[in-house]
């Protein structure tokens, strides 16, 4: 399954609230799995991010519409990218030209 890094940034309704942060992520988790992926794990970081995110999922258009699933509660604004493993990237680069 396709991985993906979600660079997560808190809205001001999701810190005021961040308490309640693991319950949203115990429910991310759940709502990742009935789509068929899953969420591999969540760092809380420092800088420019709030949260990075790792997740695998079938395709695009299941990431594109979790994150606008997620996007919709009010808590997070989110970056999300295809990343592609090590041996998925010495296939890409073994066929280069």
């Amino acid at each position: 399954m396709p991985t993906y890094i979600s660079l997560l940034r808190y809205t001001q309704q999701g810190i005021s609230a961040a308490k309640n942060a693991p319950a949203r992520i115990d429910a991310a988790k759940e709502a990742y799995k009935k789509a068929g992926g899953d969420f591999k794990a969540i760092y809380l970081t420092l800088g420019q991010y709030d949260l990075v995110a790792i997740a695998e999922m079938p395709n695009d258009e299941a990431v594109a519409r979790m994150a606008l699933v997620l996007a919709a509660q009010g808590n997070i604004r989110s970056e999300t990218f295809r990343a592609f493993t090590e041996t998925e990237f010495r296939k890409i680069a073994a066929s280069l030209p």
